[in-house]
């Protein structure tokens, strides 16, 4: 124990005396940013045969979506949203242009605890619409615009923070869910009563009162509020992985974010579904025979290449159809994804009143919704990741061990969420021997999200 505490005072020290220099790795990433969005425009269109190792383009759409997508989510369980705060060229490119910019007070609306899901769902559906997966134009139109906005919204907004990162940033709010279930926090030496608070005043450049931090979801790990040798301030420590989640009556549990987690999962869900179910191309030409028939002529002509994909020379060409049958479908999976989910909880906040829990309803709403942090993360993993596991092929285990490995982790993620809802259960006073009835909702929630995105875990 002693010689794991000494090894997270020299990681702590190390970045302390150090994190001036961020800086520079803040510019190395954005200099890799910008040769993963732009060199792939200027280079023919990769061979069918290519791979990672023979071609640019094959590599930087590897690099995006088979490591960076995959595993900036798999890293807050082991590092928290160190990606933010260390290595997000994106963010720091906004609080660099906020230093120039105007630095007007942060407006209501950006304020407002559902423009993260906003911003996540638009993106999302945006890098459906225009490819973003299989065009280096749309890859760098989605990134390039995300950074662009970073950069005018820290000219706008704030004095000297980040509210990029805190409100707007369409993964950071993700990131900040998961970071919940990480082994690693910030936590004050000297906690002040009260809740954690949100403030334009101190260091802290995603606007958190550091003297009252109770959660881990907005803190980036930038260390600058780190300071080892004073007495007050805050330090860094491990923890147990899930802790937080565990113990979410005492680390500010939000009803928004709880929505976002159901919600987040379904969007996500509907970005995989309309590219694998053969339902959705039958449905398409029932649509457009329909148009056809009535004379909307114009669902069936080409849309705008800002708007969705447009590359007839690699035989993709979207129409308005696609643009609304694209989006509809993601809406749609999110809305009953997220209805499923809401009331599988509802019935177990109600079981869980029932049997002993204390607290009100909505109380216990929003702390078991907290229980399909893993599941969700590893589906999200799997399924809009699920070129991470490519490699295994050219291993002895071949496509079996790509489902082994993914059916593995799935498993995994199930378990811990049955883990987490039973200690939620715990901390609302629900005896042992009663807590099986509210945990049977989970238990159907995350088989739910199984079942959902099998295609993706388990293969066809």
């Amino acid at each position: 124990m002693e010689q794991v505490k000494q090894a997270v005072e020299a990681v702590e020290e190390f970045f302390v005396r150090h994190r001036e220099r961020l800086a520079w790795v803040h510019a190395a990433m954005f200099l890799a940013f910008l040769a993963l969005m732009v060199v792939p425009l200027l280079l023919l269109d990769p061979p069918e045969d290519s791979t990672p190792l023979t071609h640019f383009t094959t590599f930087a759409n590897y690099v995006l979506w088979g490591l960076w997508f995959p595993l900036v989510f798999l890293s807050v369980i082991f590092t928290g949203r160190s990606w933010c705060g260390v290595f997000c060229p994106m963010g720091a490119a906004s609080e660099w242009a906020n230093r120039i910019g105007l630095q007007r007070a942060i407006p209501a609306w950006i304020r407002w605890e559902g423009t993260p899901l906003v911003s996540f769902v638009l993106t999302t559906i945006l890098g459906q619409t225009l490819g973003v997966r299989e065009h280096p134009e749309a890859a760098a139109g989605i990134f390039g615009g995300t950074m662009a906005a970073a950069i005018l919204i820290g000219l706008l907004w704030g004095r000297r923070k980040r509210a990029w990162c805190r409100h707007v940033c369409p993964i950071g709010r993700v990131l900040g869910l998961y970071s919940r279930l990480g082994m690693v926090q910030f936590a004050p030496k000297v906690r002040r009563p009260g809740h954690d608070g949100y403030t334009e005043k101190g260091v802290c450049p995603t606007l958190i009162d550091v003297t009252h931090k109770s959660e881990s979801r907005h803190c980036i790990e930038c260390f600058r509020c780190v300071n080892p040798q004073a007495a007050g301030g805050i330090r860094l420590e491990l923890r147990r992985p899930g802790i937080e989640v565990e113990q979410i009556r005492e680390h500010k549990a939000n009803p928004a974010e709880a929505w976002f987690l159901f919600l987040d999962t379904g969007v996500a869900l509907g970005g995989f579904l309309w590219l694998v179910l053969p339902q959705y191309q039958i449905v398409r030409q029932k649509v457009a025979t329909w148009a056809v028939e009535h004379g909307w002529m114009w669902l069936l002509e080409i849309g705008p290449a800002w708007l969705m994909s447009v590359h007839p020379e690699r035989a993709e060409t979207f129409r308005w159809i696609d643009f609304f049958m694209i989006t509809g479908s993601m809406l749609a999976a999110m809305a009953v994804l997220g209805a499923v989910l809401a009331a599988l909880t509802a019935m177990a906040a109600r079981l869980a009143g029932l049997v002993g829990g204390d607290g009100s309803f909505t109380q216990r709403f929003t702390e078991l919704g907290y229980q399909y942090a893993p599941v969700a993360l590893v589906s999200l993993v799997i399924g809009l990741g699920g070129m991470l596991f490519e490699p295994i092929r050219a291993t002895p285990l071949g496509a079996e061990g790509i489902q082994a490995v993914k059916g593995a982790l799935f498993l995994l993620g199930v378990a811990w969420s049955i883990q987490l809802g039973e200690r939620i259960l715990a901390r609302q006073g629900v005896a042992f021997r009663r807590r099986w009835l509210p945990l049977l909702p989970g238990l159907a929630g995350s088989g739910i999200v199984g079942y959902a995105w099998w295609l993706a875990i388990f293969g066809p």
